[in-house]
């Protein structure tokens, strides 16, 4: 079960109980911060954020320290469905409508590039992380397929012209499901194996001379110049900081977690299925999610598992009995799964912000943050760490292209925020249910 969002960590933290940490590649225990050290940048977080912006960073020559509270891809970057889905969690269209004409042309044009550095840092670095081409949007009804015509068309006016619609039972060339009234395929994403891709990016700092420290949560941040960033055993003055913890902060920076909600998602894997079962079930190996306001998303891994995950819990708490949860799910959608045993199952925290889109900022001229992805993360973590190492060496329209959109904290507070938002969605999961 996920820790609450105000909770201290414990003195010392492992990767969950999941498919992905049973399968992950050989990688070292890095040692905790023990010593005072000084850096040109001290980064908060070993996931995707933190690796991105520290590999970015010791690309361009900077001397730069990782501080992790657990382990690298202990958080959602090594607990996620591992899909490559473009764009963000808000479309270009209702950020063009929201924010105006300028800000939808900025960010839609950065749109894709997330997915593009994942697949540069896995061919540059030659991490293995099953990379697999293809992910898809499947509609659940009518309305929903209209949706993805327009979905079709937006991005096919930013430049992504690898996409395929296919309506009535065309789809089942892709997922062996009576689900859908059809789907929109991106061939231009894909899935992987996440905490694999993270491992393999912290090595790839580490060979550019970067530092990480393991098993390190910070206690305090002092502002100045340098910033001091203090552990239990040890202290980090660095000219500047990047803050990657996103929803595993644990209260390090308040001003961070006022506008933002922590939320628990469950995923199952399934025991290997053979070769036969699989590809009835996805024909072609493409990931997969609907397009419910609570949606099902889903995968095969390379031995042939499915990895099925869906819902959320606002605050983080997760349920005591995930399969128990999840399982319904997977056999609506794949009911010939019946008689299938659950090998893994766990769950993990994102960040959501009331617009559902991500925060970028800086504090005091030299504390920057990319947090809040909404359950988006994957690709625009990646962005978030291109745009944060260029903004500290010179260039910033891009990363002020997000660093300008408002963020409001959710309505009630910290202490009606969760009830409020199981409320909407419960608004929003009754109209997906009745097509509406």
């Amino acid at each position: 079960m996920s820790a609450p969002a105000d909770a201290k960590p414990p003195s010392k933290l492992e990767h969950t109980a999941s498919w992905y940490a049973a399968s992950a590649n050989a990688a070292p225990a890095r040692p905790a911060l023990s010593a005072d050290v000084s850096c040109d940048v001290c980064v908060v977080g070993a996931g995707f954020t933190g690796l991105s912006s520290a590999l970015h960073l010791a690309e361009k020559g900077l001397k730069v320290i990782v501080l992790e509270a657990a382990r690298v891809g202990y958080g959602a970057s090594g607990r996620n469905g591992g899909q490559i889905v473009n764009s963000y969690s808000r479309d270009i269209d209702v950020i063009e409508s929201k924010y105006g004409q300028t800000t939808g042309r900025a960010l839609g044009d950065m749109a894709f590039e997330g997915n593009r550095i994942i697949r540069e840092r896995i061919a540059t670095y030659g991490i293995e992380c099953d990379l697999r081409d293809g992910n898809l949007f499947a509609a659940c009804n009518a309305k929903q397929l209209e949706a993805l015509r327009h979905h079709q068309t937006l991005w096919q006016r930013y430049g992504n012209d690898s996409l395929e619609l296919l309506g009535g039972d065309a789809y089942q060339r892709e997922v062996g499901s009576n689900r859908y009234t059809g789907v929109l395929i991106d061939h231009s994403g894909g899935h992987l194996h996440p905490l694999n891709l993270a491992l393999g990016q912290a090595a790839a700092l580490e060979s550019r001379g970067g530092v990480i420290y393991e098993q390190s949560p910070v206690v305090t941040l002092e502002h100045g110049a340098p910033v001091t960033v203090k552990t239990a055993d040890g202290t980090v003055r660095a000219d500047r900081v990047v803050m990657a913890g996103n929803a595993y902060l644990h209260g390090v920076m308040p001003e961070l977690e006022r506008k933002s909600m922590p939320c628990g998602t469950q995923i199952i894997t399934t025991e290997p299925l053979g070769d036969e079962l699989a590809r009835r079930l996805l024909p072609n190996g493409m990931a997969v999610e609907d397009c419910n306001y609570l949606l099902d998303y889903y995968r095969l891994t390379r031995d042939n598992r499915l990895l099925y995950g869906g819902g959320v819990n606002y605050g983080s708490e997760g349920p005591a009995d995930i399969e128990a949860v999840i399982r319904p799910k997977m056999l609506k959608t794949f009911p010939q799964l019946k008689e299938v045993k659950v090998d893994y199952a766990w769950s993990g925290n994102f960040l959501m912000t009331l617009n559902r889109l991500p925060q970028f900022g800086v504090i005091n001229d030299n504390v920057y943050y990319a947090q809040g992805y909404s359950g988006h993360g994957v690709t625009c973590t990646h962005l978030a760490g291109r745009l944060i190492s260029e903004v500290m060496t010179g260039r910033d329209d891009r990363f002020d292209a997000f660093a300008g959109l408002p963020h409001q904290p959710f309505p009630g507070g910290r202490m009606l925020r969760v009830p409020l938002s199981a409320l909407g969605a419960w608004y929003y999961e009754a109209r997906d249910r009745l097509g509406i």
